[in-house]
């Protein structure tokens, strides 16, 4: 069990009204427990707060002009084992629940066939927990962790191909080849203290042995330690905030410890 203190603070000017979608709170699930939970927009107007998707944490509309400012703070109680991937079985696509199937395809930013030679050469004779695990050790030997540009717009066989990227290339990279493999896969957006720089952090999650299981290809977070703010077919689906209009960052700041 892990205790986290998270702290998030975000400062935006706007050029012209915006209407801005928001998901920075983590989400209170099975495995993990909201015990202190505030966040605050400034200025302050009318918010309107929605289920995000599958219905694991929320979102938060608001409407700004100028200037947007939120902080956001925490504590978080984690009860989530580290999963032993050599043990844990794919589950059969006829078992599948109807949540995990629509994981198996393409979406945005994760092409399933792009990935289709690399998993059935390189880790040929793999299957369920032990693919999954080599496909991390994979992208964690072969890549290298940074970014020379912009890469919100990078698919994942863009990233594979530069071989370098941050953690949403990452994920972006395991999640098509589960999906290439046929294990349902979707992306997690988190909190998470061995992260650094500090910074939101994205992993996969993969359906194996009948459930879901956070996996972190970068080394950096282990699926005890990370604070799930939602999940999605790929970055598109769990952006932190998406302007519907014009705005400019003027500061970012995030901080996860240990309590």
């Amino acid at each position: 069990m892990t205790q986290l203190q998270i702290s998030a603070d975000l400062s935006y000017r706007l050029p012209a009204p915006c209407t801005i979608l928001v998901q920075v709170e983590a989400a209170a699930t099975p495995d993990q427990r909201l015990d202190q939970s505030r966040i605050t927009i400034d200025p302050a107007g009318d918010k309107a707060v929605i289920p995000a998707h599958d219905r694991i944490g929320t979102r938060l509309w608001t409407t700004q002009q100028q200037q947007l400012t939120i902080s956001y703070a925490a504590q978080v109680t984690v009860d989530r084992a580290n999963p032993d991937f050599a043990t844990l079985p794919a589950t059969p696509l006829p078992n599948l629940p109807g949540e995990a199937v629509p994981y198996l395809f393409n979406s945005l930013y994760c092409s399933v066939s792009a990935f289709d030679q690399l998993v059935s050469s390189e880790f040929a004779g793999l299957t369920g927990g032990p693919l999954i695990a080599a496909m991390a050790d994979h992208i964690a030997r072969t890549m290298t962790y940074g970014s020379d540009r912009d890469n919100a717009h990078t698919n994942a066989e863009q990233s594979y191909a530069a071989r370098k990227g941050v953690c949403r290339d990452y994920a972006h990279i395991l999640i098509s080849m589960a999906r290439a493999a046929d294990i349902p896969a979707r992306f997690a957006s988190t909190y998470a203290p061995d992260v650094q720089p500090q910074d939101f952090h994205a992993v996969p999650e993969v359906f194996l042995d009948g459930r879901w299981h956070l996996i972190d290809p970068t080394g950096m977070a282990q699926a005890s330690d990370m604070a799930v703010i939602g999940i999605g077919r790929d970055a598109t689906d769990v952006s932190f905030l998406t302007a519907f209009g014009s705005m400019n960052m003027v500061e970012q700041r995030v901080n996860v410890r240990r309590v």
